[in-house]
């Protein structure tokens, strides 16, 4: 491994936000913070600040110089942001165009050029991560994925009853490598030491990916799944991906419900990205 390390990050940020939009009485939220999760722009969402800056500052604990987020043509306001309002001082923010909301892998595609053939880590935009979880993928260059101990996400996260159900298990082979994300929980549990261990989109790739997004179908909800495109690239490209084991809860920023939650989370957490 020597001393190469991961330096660049892709954000994806260009989801609908559907979940966030709709409305719900049970969640007491600020005029600001309505507004934002109107809109369905989670990254944006005022917890203190933009939970994007959480995001940025714990890249840039760990080790990371150059950030591409993924927006729509329409999120003038992220940009206008990062590059005027509130500059990262910390880390280099850059931005690419999903002309359309055709899922996750679709995004990644978005996020080549920034690429440039070299290793990248992958994260969604509206989970925080423990910079730890992404220390551990900036010292490495070769493909891999953090999947987060399920007790974790449950006990020390804002995972609520039944959230943990959209989270797939993770399956490792005996070299920890990484076998399936969608595999029944007890088998799951036998490859990762005992535990339930779940994907939250926390990736390092290398450029072989691209292929993999270009090539797998159109999903029945008409996106282009970046699961999906992993599996294809194990299956069909002989990619082989690391599974790191974290004990380390995420904060998953999904719907008005967990802003509050979220906001009381990052308490204490000084954002500078």
């Amino acid at each position: 491994m020597g001393n190469r390390r991961t330096t660049k990050a892709v954000i994806l940020a260009r989801g609908l936000g559907t979940r966030m939009r709709a409305a719900d009485a049970t969640a007491s939220l600020g005029a600001d913070a309505a507004a934002v999760a109107d809109s369905g722009l989670k990254a944006m969402i005022p917890v203190g600040r933009p939970f994007l800056d959480y995001v940025l500052s714990a890249l840039a604990d760990a080790g990371f110089t150059d950030a591409c987020l993924v927006i729509g043509p329409e999120h003038d306001a992220v940009r206008t942001y990062y590059e005027k309002a509130a500059r990262p001082q910390r880390i280099r923010v850059s931005f690419a165009i999903q002309e359309k909301p055709l899922g996750t892998a679709d995004a990644v595609l978005a996020g080549e050029k920034f690429a440039a053939g070299g290793s990248f880590v992958v994260l969604n935009s509206d989970n925080y991560y423990p910079s730890s979880a992404l220390a551990g993928l900036h010292r490495r260059t070769a493909p891999a994925m953090v999947a987060f101990s399920r007790d974790a996400l449950a006990a020390r996260g804002n995972a609520r009853a039944g959230m943990l159900g959209r989270f797939g298990a993770v399956e490792a082979d005996e070299r920890r490598m990484l076998r399936s994300m969608t595999a029944d929980p007890a088998r799951a549990a036998a490859s990762t030491g005992g535990r339930v261990y779940s994907s939250m989109n926390c990736w390092l790739f290398l450029p072989g990916i691209f292929d993999a997004c270009r090539s797998v179908p159109v999903s029945a909800r008409g996106e282009k799944e970046l699961t999906q495109a992993v599996q294809y690239a194990i299956a069909r490209l002989g990619m082989e991906l690391e599974v790191i084991l974290s004990e380390e809860p995420v904060l998953d920023l999904s719907s008005r419900a967990d802003i509050p939650l979220v906001a009381r989370f990052l308490e204490g957490i000084e954002a500078r990205p």
